[in-house]
């Protein structure tokens, strides 16, 4: 009978890179013991769309070099990690969740792959995504959908950066790489317990990486802990031309104060919308993390964020990242529409349906918006919601027909979605675990650009905390012995 017996499994890339430079183990020794268990596990898992054995170990073997020399060149060096399907990967197809575009060969690495690469990081593969990262709930009728690692039976994994969050919460490797329009970075990470930065659009390089909302799109790590995003975060931030947001922003140092604790800090709950349908198991995990927040020497008070509502009720805005998906996958919609996943192709199609002008005028409404909300929380250093509303559920049930997926993919997105539009930077903790052994996530709120003051809070809340050690037992994932 086949048996779990990694030692390295769920350990942070902060313990990691320490028991490097410690001679305790070696680049190559972590790789291949992760190449290893994605053999074991990822056919039941389904996290992996590619893996990169070759790639993987010549990186670990260069990383070898680079310790043995006696230079550090820093926290990510040696560490293996996952790609979401969207970021182009020299050598390997850029799929973005649909066979189609099986033959889309990426030329060379995006930049946020580039940046890893000069950290020292090793690719060991690319993970599943929704088709065209268009789907909150993780599902994907053409390629496969991973499997959420709590549960034996298959339940939602979130998206659309599904493969990645399974990746990292189920010890395949320790970060991965996902996007987020509407929350596909945090929603995975909510339900599958693991931590999940949504950056402000600007901070990092969209470049090489397949769009679903030029408007909306951002890149960010998916960890095992708020340390380990923010190293991961800190390196992957920069100017690149090709993405015109990122120019003009400057690279902020998010570890210099990342353990300055929250003394004086003011956070509320953002008690508008956010709350409404909220599980009760989850509502108290989220709760119960503010009284931990003031223990720790936090002002936690309750605000009315008006914006939050108004975002929500604009008839126009569900029809805002369809419009701008119809552009680059237009001509796969005009010859393929059969072939699409269909959920995501009925989905799509609709964008085509907003007006320029009611566009324009979304636009200018988002506007204001985002310049009213930040009148709102100027006394405010962050806030807290749940990440989700609900916990995960099973495939069958979410995908039993069109409207229960609409009415699962609305519920899980509502809390991730409003800030994409209001443009705030967020981070996603685990906070709890239900009865039925389904995790909680806690979305802490920054304003835009403040990421150094949402994984500061969170990174204070996790270590007064022990859910970011919890984690699931997958004997069950185990493959079949031959």
């Amino acid at each position: 009978m086949k048996t779990l017996d990694d030692a390295l499994e769920f350990e942070t890339v902060a313990s990691l890179a320490a028991r490097m430079r410690t001679g305790g183990l070696t680049p190559v020794t972590l790789v291949e013991e992760a190449l290893g268990r994605i053999r074991r596990l990822d056919g039941r898992l389904h996290a992996f769309s590619a893996v990169s054995p070759d790639r993987a170990l010549a990186e670990a073997r260069a990383a070898e070099s680079v310790l043995g020399s006696g230079r550090d060149a820093g926290p990510l060096l040696g560490i293996p990690y996952a790609a979401k399907d969207l970021f182009n990967v020299k050598g390997l197809p850029t799929m973005a969740g649909t066979n189609l575009l099986a033959g889309n060969v990426a030329a060379e690495d995006c930049p946020a792959v580039q940046k890893l690469a000069a950290a020292g990081m090793v690719l060991v593969g690319k993970t599943h995504t929704v088709q065209f990262a268009f789907g909150a709930v993780g599902i994907n009728h053409d390629q496969g959908t991973p499997h959420n690692p709590w549960q034996p039976t298959p339940h939602a994994p979130g998206g659309s950066s599904s493969g990645s969050a399974v990746a990292v919460a189920a010890g395949l490797v320790p970060v991965a790489l996902g996007s987020d329009t509407g929350g596909s970075v945090r929603m995975p990470a909510a339900l599958c317990g693991i931590v999940g930065l949504k950056t402000t659009v600007g901070r990092i390089s969209r470049a090489g990486v397949y769009p679903l909302s030029w408007s909306l799109d951002s890149v960010g790590p998916l960890t095992r802990s708020v340390e380990d995003a923010a190293l991961v975060y800190q390196v992957l931030q920069g100017t690149d031309p090709r993405d015109e947001t990122t120019i003009g922003v400057p690279q902020q140092d998010v570890l210099r104060g990342l353990k300055d604790g929250v003394k004086n800090l003011r956070i509320a709950f953002a008690d508008t919308l956010f709350f409404d349908g909220v599980e009760p198991e989850v509502e108290a995990a989220v709760r119960d993390a503010g009284r931990v927040l003031e223990s720790l020497g936090a002002r936690v008070d309750r605000i009315a964020v008006p914006e939050a509502a108004e975002v929500w009720a604009d008839e126009k805005r569900p029809l805002w990242i369809a419009a701008e998906a119809c552009v680059p996958n237009g001509e796969l919609l005009d010859r393929h529409f059969d072939a699409l996943d269909p959920v995501v192709a009925r989905r799509m199609i609709q964008g085509r349906s907003l007006l320029a002008t009611d566009y324009f005028a979304l636009l200018r409404r988002v506007a204001a918006l985002r310049e009213r909300v930040l009148w709102t929380l100027r006394d405010v250093d962050a806030l807290l919601v749940p990440t989700v509303p609900i916990t995960a559920r099973p495939v069958s049930e979410i995908d039993a027909s069109f409207e229960t997926y609409m009415d699962f993919n609305i519920r899980y997105t509502r809390n991730c979605t409003i800030g994409n539009v209001l443009n705030l930077c967020a981070v996603s903790v685990p906070c709890g675990v239900t009865s039925a052994g389904l995790p909680i996530g806690l979305m802490i709120y920054a304003k835009p650009f403040g990421e150094d003051l949402a994984l500061r809070v969170g990174y204070a809340y996790e270590q007064a905390t022990e859910w970011h050690t919890r984690h699931p037992h997958l004997q069950w994932a185990l493959a079949p012995s031959n």
